[in-house]
């Protein structure tokens, strides 16, 4: 079927005119691309993985220029869910936490309509409204304006006292808030009568909906009253709302399209899931692929030695955005996924069917801040900057390393190029780069 369907401000240097920012033309610069399989990874920098010997595979496609390489490429903030909504959105959408939705609630106002920011933490003053606990992620629709993203956080996500200061970008970049639209590439697809899924490892088999956690079996929504003596805190939370970034929007809550809903979120196993799918090569034209938090090197802190949080440097698991206290059977795990996954996709028969690509990315740093007072760029190892390959089935520019800066914004804007999308929200801004040297020069 899917392959026949056709207050910060301390360096305020801005990337974009604020209200630009919305929908506009299709980009050009990527060659028309078929099918799109991103694989998203967690929580460590460039420095943390480039020639890390516990990601061989990794390197090893890099060193034997297999895929192209963006050594600019830089995440725009935290936390997680921020970033993956960037990349599928173009935007944070006033959302600049972890929290689950607030699922199906129709008396739920956007943030984008209320200009309150959904955040987790409130170390010092917001530059914006941020209620005490933000809650739940209200369902994202309609329009409004969305969060500043700051060159320098010292109130969401900073590590107080050890790391007040956190780079979203590189300490110097910001995006300013701007006229956004509350839709996603997925609506974008689905519009153009294109398909799209999100492939989440140890999904329940009964779906995505109202399930914020899970571990392929139980989830939150387990009455664990039965399953004495285990207890809720036992659960490994491999499976995370937060890193399926399409389960927050209303239109794929309610479904009211013809294939632009909950049913389009899937696992990696059983019909319909990802392997069955690669093994007949009837997948989607965006096909997001998000392995468990024991897979995409985020860790979990009641999992084994290979799923266990990053040990840090002393206390609280803080590292200085190097590879020294990194977790090296997490490294592993995450790299033998990414073979796992790469080799799946290249065994299908779809690599060999029209023009596909794999982009493998991080979604952000570890958060590894700095303890005084930033003046201009953090040192390298503190700043997002988290790696990015493109490999293409067509073989073009394989082994390009690119300088260019590109950021999630620029991923979002080289898919739709590729799809034949107009541009959405912040992927419009002007200084917003297509990924033509990774993906191949197009028109």
């Amino acid at each position: 079927m899917f392959k026949k369907a056709a207050a910060l401000g301390l360096a305020f240097s801005l990337l974009a005119a604020p209200m630009f920012a919305n929908q506009g033309d299709v980009p050009k610069g990527v060659p028309h691309l078929d099918h799109v399989f991103v694989i998203m990874m967690e929580n460590h920098g460039y420095q943390q993985v480039i020639d890390n010997p516990n990601e061989p595979y990794l390197n090893g496609l890099i060193a034997s220029k297999q895929v192209n390489l963006a050594t600019n490429y830089f995440a725009l903030g935290h936390p997680s869910l921020t970033n993956y909504l960037e990349i599928v959105g173009g935007s944070n959408f006033g959302i600049r936490s972890d929290n689950p939705p607030d699922w199906h609630d129709k008396n739920c106002t956007p943030n984008l309509a209320t200009g309150i920011v959904n955040a987790d933490d409130g170390a010092a003053p917001a530059p914006a409204p941020v209620p005490f606990e933000s809650g739940n992620v209200c369902p994202i629709s309609g329009s409004g304006e969305d969060a500043v993203t700051p060159a320098v956080d010292n109130w969401n996500e900073v590590t107080l006292p050890t790391f007040p200061y956190l780079a979203d970008i590189d300490g110097v970049k910001s995006v300013l808030a701007a006229a956004t639209k509350g839709q996603t590439i997925g609506d974008q697809l689905a519009h153009a009568g294109l398909t799209w899924k999100s492939y989440q490892e140890d999904l329940p088999i009964a779906g995505a909906d109202l399930v914020n956690y899970s571990n392929g079996t139980a989830s939150n929504l387990t009455d664990f009253s039965l399953l004495a003596p285990l207890t809720s805190g036992s659960v490994v939370q491999a499976y995370a709302v937060k890193h399926n970034p399409f389960a927050y929007f209303k239109s794929v809550q309610e479904g009211t399209e013809w294939n632009n809903s909950l049913n389009n979120i899937v696992g990696f196993d059983g019909s319909g899931g990802l392997y069955a799918d690669l093994a007949t090569g009837d997948v989607p034209s965006l096909a997001f692929i998000t392995p468990s938090q024991c897979d995409d090197q985020h860790g979990r802190g009641n999992g084994d030695a290979f799923c266990g949080f990053d040990p840090g440097i002393g206390t609280a698991g803080l590292t200085n955005g190097t590879q020294v206290g990194l977790n090296p059977g997490l490294i592993l795990q995450g790299d033998t996924t990414i073979e796992r996954l790469v080799n799946a996709i290249e065994r299908s028969p779809v690599w060999h069917d029209g023009r596909t690509a794999i982009v493998i990315v991080w979604d952000e740093n570890d958060y590894s801040g700095i303890s005084t007072t930033p003046s201009g760029l953090f040192p390298p190892q503190n700043q997002n900057k988290v790696v990015l390959t493109v490999e293409t089935n067509n073989g073009a520019h394989e082994g390009v390393q690119s300088g260019v800066y590109y950021n999630s914004f620029s991923l979002l804007k080289s898919l739709e190029a590729g799809f034949g999308l107009p541009c959405l929200n912040h992927a419009c801004d002007n200084s917003v780069n297509v990924m033509s040297d990774l993906f191949g020069h197009g028109h």
